[in-house]
């Protein structure tokens, strides 16, 4: 059986904490940030557990992560 490949796209975008789960940035704080307020921009700031819906998939889509 051959290896099965990881989504490129998805590895540099998630990482596993240390109790298996993953972790992910939020959207949103790339550019047009002059209307966003100061609180909003702060609170965008920290990385976010994955969804455990969406957490089955990317398991599938990362196998060796």
């Amino acid at each position: 059986m051959p290896k099965m490949k990881t989504k490129s796209a998805a590895a540099k975008r998630f990482k596993l904490t240390g109790s298996g789960k993953l972790k992910r940035n939020k959207a949103y704080r790339r550019h047009i940030l002059t209307k966003k307020t100061t609180k909003n921009k702060r609170n965008l700031r920290h990385a976010e557990v994955m969804d455990a819906s969406n957490e089955k998939v990317m398991k599938k889509i990362l196998p060796y992560l």
